[in-house]
């Protein structure tokens, strides 16, 4: 009997990672989709099972004890090999029998779907989780193991953990009201209607006026592509953003115009992000397949339409 009660299991050590990430058993629990009783009952058979208390539960935060910090890297070990013999069973021929795929918001409408068709195809019997959003809090959720790969504009410096491979960089553009200029001096006299800098990507177009020494004044901060475009077809300003942006709001497409940046340079790049040494060749085979994806459905429908933009959108 006693050596049934020593055994601890994989669920356990999952729920123990997650609740020193979160700091909270009842956050942990809505991460892994169960109840508080449950992360609290299988973290009582874990420490029984160790023989040590792991956790100060009646923190709040609740934090790892001495013990905990020394068994969360072991306990992250182990999930890493789990994660890892699952997908090379699948490699080998065998079922994988779920994959959690993260996409930032531009893709979903064309790139997403083809995506994870063509990977369904592959992977029979496998149950895809699909999470759209922004770039950070993809990230955020890659960090906390809650996805397996993302693909998402690049945030920053990237750590040791992550095995990052580009897929394509893009140079912001200006959309301005149909008929209305697009240089710096007609610019600087029109209301900018601003993409949030709740985003990062907000961010960098601020950061990048300040660095072009421009103080631009702006009434509109939205995070929403069609509602800026909206705005722009409706003449109450003009923007900056994206090709992908401009893509994706194409309702508006008829009632603007799009024209490089006059501002001085700015791009973003967008990567597939995985956990190194986790899916072996897999980040690379799906960055491979996405890479003709990019081309054929975003690439060349956008320099048909405007040829400058070829030089805008390059596939890495």
């Amino acid at each position: 009997m006693r050596a049934s009660q020593d055994r601890f299991t994989l669920w356990g050590i999952e729920v123990f990672l997650a609740t020193v990430e979160e700091a909270s058993i009842s956050a942990a629990a809505r991460r892994l989709g169960t109840s508080p009783a449950t992360v609290s009952q299988q973290l009582t058979n874990l420490e029984g099972a160790i023989g040590v208390t792991l956790l100060n539960r009646s923190h709040r935060p609740v934090l790892p004890t001495p013990a905990g910090e020394t068994f969360r890297l072991r306990a992250q070990n182990i999930v890493n090999e789990a994660t890892q013999a699952r997908s090379e069973l699948a490699l080998d021929g065998q079922a994988l029998t779920s994959f959690r795929l993260g996409m930032i918001e531009d893709f979903d409408a064309d790139v997403t779907p083809r995506l994870l068709s063509g990977m369904a195809n592959d992977l029979k019997g496998c149950q895809f989780l699909l999470e759209t959003g922004a770039s950070h809090r993809l990230f955020d959720l890659l960090d906390a193991r809650a996805l397996d790969i993302v693909v998402a504009a690049d945030v920053g410096a990237s750590g040791e953990w992550m095995d990052v491979h580009p897929l394509m960089r893009e140079d912001f553009i200006v959309a301005v009201p149909k008929g209305q200029p697009t240089d710096a001096d007609a610019l600087k006299k029109m209301p900018l209607i601003q993409y949030t800098q709740r985003h990062h990507m907000g961010r960098s177009i601020t950061a990048h006026l300040a660095r072009q020494r421009l103080n631009l004044a702006h009434q509109f901060e939205l995070d929403s592509y069609h509602a800026i475009m909206a705005m722009v077809a409706a003449g109450q300003g003009w923007t900056i953003f994206t090709p992908l942006g401009w893509l994706r709001a194409d309702r508006f497409r008829e009632q603007v115009d799009v024209a490089p940046l006059p501002f001085g340079a700015l791009s973003r790049t967008i990567s597939l992000t995985a956990r190194r040494g986790i899916l072996r060749d897999m980040p690379e085979q799906t960055a491979a397949r996405l890479k003709g994806h990019l081309d054929e459905m975003i690439v060349k429908p956008a320099s048909q339409r405007h040829p400058w933009l070829r030089d805008a959108l390059t596939i890495l």
